[in-house]
């Protein structure tokens, strides 16, 4: 025993050394990584970022019509038979989610009811957006479930150079469904496609960054990470200027402050594109995006996405300012 005392002794810690409080300062770590490509003029991308939830039976159109910022219904009292951009709400008029909403009239996904929606959102969200539906679902005669990304996948289709519209085979074997986006002129067309096959178009396929990088520079947000989750009015989004609500629809969930806002015409902050740029370079005449090293910072308390290049989306206060995060 009185061997092992030495090295007890040797383990002993030593006594912790002050610290000035005054001189402590955070680290932050820096990466970098290569920015995405210039994204082409023409071409189309996979978006695993969108999945599809499914509703279907004979009380869908109203079922959703009493959820959603657009109409479902049209003026003939029918269901709507082209697909549309909207927004789920919170009863206090925050965005829950946004989303495109498709009628399900090729019989996507193995749905066999005549009535039948397919609602497109954030694949990070699609399981909190099926809760919210079947929380309100009560006795309506609707059937809701998460569609794999196996069963249908969503692409994104754009030509700048062309003026007509982009022509899609859907054959019985092949099935999808074509939709022209309709958030911003000339963005292109959404596409549901059926089992893991490319739409039958003649584009080259491209990432799914090069579709981000077009909608930054059109100012198009998209999915919660861009437009925050019970945060964030449909306004400061653009939804209004995107064809996202209809403000002479009917009641639905979070109507009564979206129609007030409207009406008041104060909307104190809208997401913007912008051109983040360095103060000895010349003021940007127009927006542009210039492939250069992607900085991230990685803050211990907060992970951020990446920014493609020196292009970003923010919100500008009614003062000015930039508000909010790009």
């Amino acid at each position: 025993m009185r061997a092992a005392a030495p090295a007890a002794r040797a383990l002993r810690c030593a006594p912790p050394s002050r610290v000035c409080l005054n001189c402590r300062r955070q680290i932050r770590s820096f990466s970098s990584s290569t920015a995405p490509t210039i994204p082409p003029r023409a071409g189309i991308a996979p978006l695993a970022s969108r999945q599809l939830l499914s509703v279907a039976g004979p009380d869908a159109a109203k079922f959703l019509q009493g959820l959603v910022t657009a109409n479902v219904v049209g003026k003939d009292g029918l269901s709507r038979t082209d697909g549309f951009y909207a927004g789920f709400l919170t009863a206090t008029g925050r965005v829950l989610h946004d989303l495109y909403i498709y009628p399900n009239t090729k019989q996507l996904a193995g749905v066999q009811e005549e009535n039948a929606f397919l609602v497109e959102v954030d694949a990070n969200h699609v399981d909190s957006l099926a809760r919210f539906v079947k929380r309100y679902k009560l006795r309506a005669k609707v059937t809701v479930r998460k569609v794999l990304p196996d069963e249908v996948n969503v692409w994104q289709a754009w030509d700048e150079a062309s003026s007509s519209d982009l022509q899609l085979a859907s054959t019985s074997a092949n099935p999808n469904i074509l939709l022209k986006d309709v958030r911003t002129p000339g963005f292109g067309y959404r596409i549901l496609q059926s089992g893991q096959h490319k739409p039958e178009v003649d584009l080259d396929e491209t990432t799914e960054d090069a579709y981000t990088i077009r909608r930054y520079l059109n100012g198009v947000a998209e999915g919660q990470d861009e437009i925050l989750r019970e945060t964030a009015l449909p306004q400061e989004s653009n939804m209004d200027y995107m064809n996202g609500i209809d403000f002479r629809k009917g009641c639905y969930i979070g109507q009564e402050l979206t129609i007030r806002t409207k009406h008041r015409g104060v909307v104190r902050k809208r997401i913007l594109p912008c051109v983040i740029y360095d103060k000895s370079e010349p003021i940007p005449t127009s927006l542009q995006y210039i492939p250069r090293p992607v900085v991230e910072a990685e803050p211990q308390r907060q992970q951020r996405t990446w920014c493609p290049g020196i292009l970003a989306l923010d919100a500008l206060g009614s003062e000015g300012g930039a508000q909010g995060s790009g």
